[in-house]
């Protein structure tokens, strides 16, 4: 099977309506990543001290040295940065999702007991903040696996969550498998979204690396605290607007002890926390309070997907959405499909480069396969039930004698001039605009007819599958 697994979809150009507790325009969600203590470290065992994220410009890592400086830095987000944004959000009752790595979490234990009695989430964050990409997929799923037993150890409770960051193209999946509430190592949307893991469907709730304090710490990026707080502002802005218009969305903000922790960047982030709890229908969820909203409101809705179908079910399935003419769906199956094929207008797409690229003989098979409008097939209940319930639509089964007549002049005169019968999507039609469509496009000659009878066989097809997926 030649399948492509990203999915470039979504919700499309209709999201679903959130519904947020109160009838809230936005929720924001505030996180704080805890990584000090569980950087890389040679007194961690690593094998070279840390590089990523800190004040120092161009840092690199020191193989086989601890890195002062870096640890310094680091220390500032534990020791001081952490108990400032803990006083900035308790005291705006704004509840966080902490972003906890495991061994940085077991080093600090009295910023634990004041997570906790905050009433703060702990999520995890991973067993050490270092890169996944080049574990095994069998060594990523016992650092997981460590990582929620040692959180539950130093916490007394397993994380709901997970976000790794410097994740793995196995993480998102490896980390369903451990039955969490939801992952966020995912940037692919303003929404929270279930994924199929197999048989268990994992709620997502998309992370964001651009409304982050990393910024501070890479380039391009924010120098000062006003730039912050511009951008999120910004966001929210947007967002919020949306929200008006009844399309609620999510914001995730992104922070880092060590980082909006320090005075002059942590100005910025408490002047856009005025500004968010200065309008009405603001929800500063947990990812938690998110999570079981989602899982209540929007609850996981399986359908058959047709980039999973092996060929003969595929087949069996979309055979006839162009009629009498499965090799288009044979040929179909062959592409590169993927989610974005899982929809009635994907599919339709992929069915369509088919037809479109068949020869001549054959696409003329298919205009040839269609009955005739009312015609002797009709009369003898031998359409397909597709095109029956199509005629029905219109009101072609229940014609008058006069009428009868009427389109069967029509249907020989057709036939004699073109050699195909008269097509046309139906249901986008009435008996009477039917009747003029068939006056009209008999007089056309027959290149110009032959592309618009394709063009409404594409049409058919495409009503044809929107009763059978969604759309």
């Amino acid at each position: 099977m030649n399948r492509y697994p990203r999915n470039m979809i979504g919700y499309g150009a209709n999201p679903p309506d959130a519904q947020w507790p109160g009838g809230a325009k936005i929720a924001v969600s505030v996180v704080l990543n805890y990584e000090e203590g569980g950087e890389n470290c040679i007194l961690h065992g690593d094998a070279a001290s840390e590089a990523f994220l800190s004040d120092i410009a161009g840092a690199a890592m020191w193989p086989g040295q601890r890195h002062w400086n870096m640890e310094s830095i680091y220390d500032y987000g534990a020791r001081a940065g952490f108990w400032r944004l803990h006083r900035l959000f308790t005291g705006m009752e704004i509840p966080v999702t902490v972003y906890g790595v495991a061994t940085a979490l077991a080093r600090s234990p009295e910023q634990v007991a004041a997570m906790k009695s905050a009433g703060w989430e702990i999520a995890s964050h991973g067993l050490k903040w270092v890169e996944h990409k080049d574990m095994s997929e069998e060594d990523e799923r016992r650092q997981i696996a460590e990582a929620i037993r040692l959180h539950t150890e130093v916490t007394g409770s397993p994380p709901t969550g997970w976000y790794t960051g410097r994740c793995s193209v196995n993480t998102v999946r490896l980390t369903a498998e451990a039955g969490l509430d939801w992952v966020s190592d995912t940037y692919d949307d303003d929404l929270p979204y279930w994924l199929e893991a197999g048989d268990r469907d994992q709620l997502v709730i998309p992370y964001t690396l651009e409304a982050n304090d990393m910024r501070f710490a890479t380039a391009p990026g924010y120098i000062t605290g006003e730039q912050f707080y511009q951008y999120l502002k910004d966001a929210f802005d947007v967002l919020y607007a949306e929200g008006q218009a009844g399309a609620a969305k999510m914001m995730s903000v992104g922070l880092h002890c060590r980082l909006i922790g320090r005075p002059g960047k942590l100005a910025g982030l408490k002047r856009f926390l005025d500004y968010a709890k200065g309008h009405e229908g603001v929800w500063f969820p947990r990812r938690l309070d998110i999570a079981r909203h989602w899982a209540e409101t929007h609850p996981p809705r399986r359908h058959d997907r047709p980039s999973l179908m092996d060929k003969a079910g595929f087949t069996a399935r979309f055979g006839g959405v162009f009629e009498h003419s499965p090799w288009i769906a044979e040929r179909a199956w062959a592409l590169e499909l993927g989610p974005a094929h899982d929809t009635a207008g994907g599919l339709q797409n992929a069915l369509a480069r088919i037809f479109r690229t068949a020869s001549r003989a054959e696409r003329l098979g298919v205009l040839t396969a269609h009955p005739d409008l009312a015609g002797k097939l009709a009369q003898a209940k031998r359409l397909t039930a597709s095109s029956t319930a199509e005629q029905a639509s219109a009101g072609l089964d229940a014609l008058t004698d006069a009428e009868r007549t009427e389109f069967t002049e029509l249907n020989n005169a057709y036939v004699a001039r073109h050699g195909f019968p008269f097509i046309i999507a139906v249901r986008d039609n009435t008996k009477a605009t039917i009747l003029d469509a068939f006056r009209r496009r008999l007089e056309q000659d027959n290149e110009t007819e032959f592309h618009e009878a394709c063009a409404q066989v594409e049409r058919i097809a495409a009503l044809r599958l929107t009763n059978m997926l969604p759309r």
